[in-house]
């Protein structure tokens, strides 16, 4: 049975182990990471969504993983954390949008990733406020951000447009003021205010919305 009718929409950041500035975006994927691998995560809060007649409005998830080398070259090695408050038919609704199954944005990943690492069902409190991102899995997830200040436009971030950033092509520059990571056997444990960070807005559909 094809999947059904999707969409959702709101907020998005990520830290990963690389230097600010990450090689990543600027090269198409291409570049080595700045120290050997790329040890990464990425959050999300749902502003408003809906798999079907299944409600995503106000859920929150997040993305753990590593990759060894090149991100193009593959082998990307990723777990999913998924809002405690999701019913059943919500989990596996996060899990097929998060991991491309149900294809949208994230789909394009897909041949990405040699091994996902399972799901974890854990409370996520997921905080938005300025140019600042923030998010706290207990014992698994504890990172932030904080965007470089546009001098141009007071209040906006400095970007990096018409990437291949699945998430969404602009993405916000952003230093990661924390990047501490211990879920599915990935550990990082970052406070130098020096590795890399992203946040954008995100707004996807099914291919059948």
């Amino acid at each position: 049975m094809a999947d059904p009718a999707w969409t959702v929409r709101g907020d998005y950041f990520e830290t990963c182990s690389c230097d600010y500035l990450c090689p990543c975006l600027s090269s198409n994927l291409a570049e080595p990471p700045s120290k050997g691998d790329c040890v990464f995560a990425f959050a999300f809060r749902v502003d408003q969504g809906r798999f079907g007649s299944v409600p995503l409005d106000g859920l929150c998830f997040a993305l753990a993983g590593v990759a060894p080398g090149p991100m193009i070259l593959g082998k990307w090695r990723v777990g999913l954390i998924v809002d405690e408050r999701a019913t059943v038919d919500q989990e596996q609704a996060v899990a097929a949008i998060a991991t491309g199954a149900a294809g949208g944005p994230m789909s394009a990943l897909a041949p990405l990733i040699s091994s996902f690492l399972g799901t974890e069902k854990k409370p996520i409190r997921f905080e938005k406020n300025g140019l600042r991102r923030a998010v706290m899995v207990p014992g698994l997830l504890d990172q932030a951000v904080e965007g470089m200040p546009s001098v141009g436009s007071p209040g906006e971030p400095l970007v990096i447009d018409n990437s291949m950033h699945p998430v969404n092509p602009r993405v916000a520059l952003a230093r990661a003021t924390k990047s501490v990571i211990s879920a599915f056997g990935l550990r990082l444990n970052d406070t130098s205010g020096r590795n890399n960070g992203h946040f954008a807005p995100f707004s996807w559909q099914g291919a059948a919305a």
